[in-house]
């Protein structure tokens, strides 16, 4: 884990040695205080003699054991101050690269996690990191340096019986502080998962409010979600008792070693080898050496979790990329614009193959549709042209440029799409139009909602595009959001265009509006049209008919009927399904 956090660290290397250094000054400050304790002990048992002597050497010593106290505290708030940046600079550099890894990610990957429990991994490794380093610098290595600095004291100071006390004793301490800690390891990792579980199960429910209340499942929610807080309530009180058990069993070794010690000490004032202030000052050091250590089953426990969480955030950040550009692989250089699917073949799974040789080209500057039944691979097409996935057989080039040897950047920002699902973000309308090409004035803004036919909307709404869409864009209608989604890539403006469902969610007058709209933004683009209604498509360059994966045809619209084929009989199938709909 140091191996891994090392390369985040060494942009402040710097301060690392100097909070180190100011570590090391207030221990040797704090080991300071009770031996000047001792003197001034010593000092107040001055027998008769000069009576200035009673005065000054008390003062003085007063003076420097406050001074000593305030050195501590002073060098300890510099360490803090100092290392700070380090700490935070570090959370924020590993969280960063972590965000970034996840969106270079496959698209597989974000289709099977889950994101309640993803988004509380990332929030625990960014903690733990900080908790790690927090409890190295400000606990544990303090901690070692003022434990050497005390027995190196002892052992000169008196003899090596306080040493070996010490030693036994803190040995003793740190053993069974690390054995039940360890025990108590199952029942912390087990009240995270359930933690994880509830958590997630709560976003879940969030995330589908209105699925939720469509079957009137509330209260099947509520029950669920308190079923994962009992069970973690329970892990938590298992937790709890394991931890009075440590915690007794630390008080147990500290009061052994105390009698031992002071015991020892006190023969030694009897005996008149030890002066009363030595007394004090040994019963001060265990007293400072004991204080920090009251916490190591704690620290233990919380160390290995820190660690643990930070091992789980980067696995995230080590998992392989599916889809990775080709080293050195250059930006694609868009001349024309001409797609061409070439002996494609795909499948998610391999025992579920979803196409097979798939061949057709969209010329520059045309509208290339693709139809079929649900299932046949349409949507793929989308996905792969993105580069969501990597083709299993075939390829796809732009220009001649096969995708998968150029960078994933540079293809993406060659294409926009309008999804069959939109999907929008938690903020106002313009936010997200403006995501289409961020940075795009208000005026642009405005022309592409313009253009989406929403511009009207969007303005007779009491914040106009100050209006927020609510999670997912659930304030708005299912056509609201398409329109939105047509607006954003209407405002990129690249040169190839997928139109995947675009118009699914809107009625007769507002499809045909904006059908002619998107053909349109279209002219002088290659567009790759996906639908399900033929009336929309009818048009188009060409058509390709997809079926189980596989191309059955490619034709325009009068050529197809002509063939009547497989596409004339879905147009046939659709014709007399309209009035059955108008009737209705």
């Amino acid at each position: 884990m140091l191996k891994r956090v090392t390369p985040y660290l060494w942009h402040y290397r710097w301060r690392v040695a100097a909070a180190l250094g100011f570590l090391v000054a207030a221990k040797l400050a704090n080991v300071g205080v009770p031996v000047l304790l001792k003197h001034l002990i010593d000092a107040l048992d001055l027998k008769a003699g000069d009576p200035r002597a009673v005065l000054v050497v008390p003062i003085g010593l007063l003076l420097a054991y406050a001074a000593l106290r305030l050195s501590t505290t002073v060098f300890t708030e510099l360490r803090e101050l100092i290392f700070a940046k380090a700490s935070f600079g570090a959370s924020k550099e590993i969280a960063l690269a972590v965000f970034g890894h996840l969106h270079a990610l496959s698209l597989r990957f974000h289709l099977e996690r889950q994101t309640g429990g993803l988004s509380r991994d990332i929030e625990r490794g960014t903690r733990a990191l900080q908790s790690l380093l927090s409890y190295s610098l400000y606990t544990i290595v303090p901690t070692l340096v003022e434990v050497l600095l005390v027995l190196g004291f002892l052992g000169w100071r008196f003899d090596l019986g306080y040493v070996l006390i010490t030693g036994v004793a803190l040995a003793l301490y740190v053993m069974f502080s690390v054995v039940v800690t360890e025990w108590r390891t199952q029942f912390r990792r087990t009240m995270n998962e359930l933690d994880s579980r509830a958590h997630t199960r709560a976003i879940d429910a969030l995330l589908n409010f209105e699925t939720v209340k469509y079957f009137n499942n509330e209260a099947f929610e509520t029950r669920r979600y308190e079923q994962g807080l009992e069970s973690y309530r329970q892990a938590q009180v298992k937790s709890q008792a394991t931890l009075s058990l440590l915690n007794t069993g630390q008080q147990l070794i500290i009061a052994f070693s105390l009698v031992a010690l002071l015991w020892r000490a006190t023969q030694g004032v009897v005996d008149g080898r030890l002066t009363l202030g030595d007394l004090v000052m040994v019963n001060a050091f265990l007293i400072q050496l004991y204080i920090p250590l009251n916490f190591l089953g704690v620290l233990y426990r919380e160390v290995k979790q820190s660690i643990a969480d930070l091992d789980r955030m980067f696995a995230l950040l080590e998992r392989e990329r599916e889809v990775a550009d080709a080293p050195g692989a250059p930006p694609l250089q868009v001349l024309e614009g001409r797609v061409r699917f070439e002996g494609v073949s795909f499948s998610y799974e391999a025992a579920r193959p979803i196409l097979h040789d798939v061949s057709f080209e969209i010329p520059r500057g045309k509208t290339v549709a693709v139809v079929g039944a649900s299932g046949a691979g349409k949507s793929t097409l989308a996905r792969l042209l993105y580069r969501f996935y990597d083709v299993n057989g075939g390829r796809i080039t732009i220009d001649g440029q096969d995708i998968r040897s150029v960078t994933q950047d540079s293809l993406r920002r060659a294409i926009g799409i309008v999804p069959q699902d939109t999907v929008l973000f938690n903020d106002t309308v313009g936010y997200n139009i403006a995501y289409g090409r961020p940075g795009a004035s208000s005026a642009e803004v405005q022309a592409a909602a313009s253009a989406a036919h929403i511009h009207g909307f969007i303005a007779s709404t009491p914040k106009g595009y100050d209006t927020l869409v609510g999670e997912r864009g659930l304030k708005l209608s299912g056509g609201e959001k398409q329109r939105v989604a047509i607006a954003r890539t209407l405002l990129k403006d690249p040169p190839i265009l997928i139109f995947d469902e675009a118009t699914s969610a809107l009625d007769s007058a507002n499809e045909r509006a904006i059908q002619a709209e998107l053909k349109s933004a279209a002219q002088g683009k290659t567009a790759l049209v996906i639908a399900h209604r033929l009336s929309t498509v009818a048009d188009a360059h060409a058509i390709v008919v997809l079926d189980a994966g596989r191309v059955v045809e490619v034709g325009n619209h009068a050529e197809l009927l002509l063939r009547d084929g497989r596409y004339a009989q879905m147009w046939r199938l659709q014709q007399a399904e309209e009035p059955e709909v108008a009737g209705v």
